[in-house]
């Protein structure tokens, strides 16, 4: 088999959605590995339109089973509503076309009063930018083992015992935060009610995707946000509740790292980031602004204005590392025509000195400066290109220059939001 799994290399928002589609055509099975429905993948096909949270970006993809692995936490209205959004646009999914890991654990009502209450709470300075949707509180009642998996929507009797123990401990956080108590039969019976229609989807994904493995299928393993924001390697604590790191597919899914034989890291051809944080290249001038409106930079999920600079090497470079990255995606890059000049970040000046890599607190992060390396840019039009000629030659040499920085080689270059406006220099599900 072939194992191909796609991470962003920023801070979320490289454009994985169409990546993910694009690639799913070469692909059997495509799996979700991690975040929840904070995630947001903006796919354009054939000028329509495609907002996707919680499903896979394969399920546009007629013929392909889309998984939801059991490194998800599922909001099961969302879910729901997903799947009806999806078959009022024209896709019809049944249970043969989408599995979600009966091992996932659930997004509560209770999950998301927690998120956004503690949001409110937070000063100015202590707010991490959370979506509210309630997937860090999720997250923790799973690491503290007293989450509701989809499989007890199956067992009345678990489903009051597990209820019995997140009250014990959702109770005394609501009191604290001015929350009104939890109400644990309103929200078994809520439970009940959708329960038929969740489980007609769920089953033994591990089993599925080992199955599939034996058969020679390939799989595509979809992971949200970027590395940027995973728990352990990004910066920290502005970052989700879960690994972004392509380790985290196999983790994720319940395949062994065995199964991947690919890692693809996407990156714009600029940088941008959601919320809060350190953002050592953000431009906060006419510069920022305008590649923010050439390239629609609001978030899928919240609707938020994305904060918009130049293209990080160090970062880039740094999440390559950790997440194992063979080769990158560029997107994005027609979002750079007509600018005279472009700077891309290839080292940090900190407290006098100088850093190869982003430093490990978010006080140094916030402390450390760019250093600078000035190219030239293009007139030329990039956009919809799908041939390396169709290129401006200082288009050329950008992209060729990051790959040097970067320290990997380019496989794909995407020119502009629809499908097929793509550059293939590496099929990444090609052995080697």
């Amino acid at each position: 088999m072939a194992g191909v799994v796609v991470v962003g290399a920023q801070w979320g928002d490289e454009g994985k959605g169409k990546i993910v589609d694009w690639l799913s055509h070469r692909a059997d099975v495509v799996a979700r590995f991690q975040g929840g429905h904070n995630a947001g993948h903006t796919l354009v096909i054939n000028g329509q339109t495609y907002k996707l949270n919680l499903l896979p970006s394969g399920v546009v993809r007629g013929g392909k089973l889309s998984v939801i692995g059991n490194g998800v936490v599922v909001d099961p209205w969302q879910l729901l509503g997903e799947v009806d959004a999806m078959r009022q646009s024209g896709v019809s999914l049944t249970a043969d076309d989408l599995l979600l890991a009966e091992t996932a654990c659930l997004i509560l009502p209770w999950h998301k009063d927690l998120d956004a209450a503690r949001e409110g709470a937070a000063g100015l300075n202590a707010k991490i930018g959370t979506t509210k949707r309630g997937i860090g509180p999720a997250y923790e009642d799973k690491v503290g083992r007293r989450a509701i998996r989809v499989a007890d929507l199956a067992d009345e009797d678990a489903l009051d015992h597990k209820l019995e123990r997140l009250i014990a401990h959702h109770a005394p956080l609501r009191a604290g935060l001015g929350l009104p108590a939890p109400d644990a039969a309103a929200l078994k019976a809520d439970l009940l009610a959708v329960a038929p229609q969740v489980l007609a989807y769920a089953g033994p994904a591990w089993k599925v995707l080992d199955e599939s493995a034996k058969l020679g299928r390939r799989i595509l393993f979809e992971g949200a946000q970027g590395v940027m924001l995973d728990v352990d390697h990004g910066t920290y604590p502005f970052v989700t509740s879960s690994n972004v790191v392509a380790g985290q597919a196999a983790a994720g899914t319940g395949l062994g790292p065995g199964s991947i034989s690919y890692v693809l890291g996407l990156a714009k051809a600029y940088t941008t980031r959601v919320g809060a944080g350190p953002f050592p290249t953000e431009l906060m001038d006419e510069i920022g602004r305008g590649l923010g409106e050439r390239g629609r930079e609001f978030g899928t999920v919240t609707g938020r204005a994305r904060r918009c600079g130049w293209f990080d090497a160090v970062m880039v470079r740094q999440a390559c590392a950790v997440s194992g990255v063979n080769g990158l995606a560029l997107t994005k890059l027609d979002v750079l025509d007509g600018m005279d000049e472009l700077k891309i970040c290839t080292g940090y000046r900190l407290d006098g000195g100088q850093v190869d890599y982003l430093p490990a607190t978010a006080a140094a992060q916030a402390r450390v400066e760019p250093i600078y390396e000035v190219m030239p840019g293009w007139s030329d039009s990039t956009q919809g290109a799908r041939s390396w000629n169709d290129l401006p030659a200082q288009a050329v040499k950008y992209v060729r220059r990051l790959e040097e920085l970067v320290g990997k080689p380019c496989a794909l270059v995407s020119t502009s939001p629809e499908r097929e406006d793509v550059i293939l220099m590496r099929d990444p599900f090609e052995r080697n």
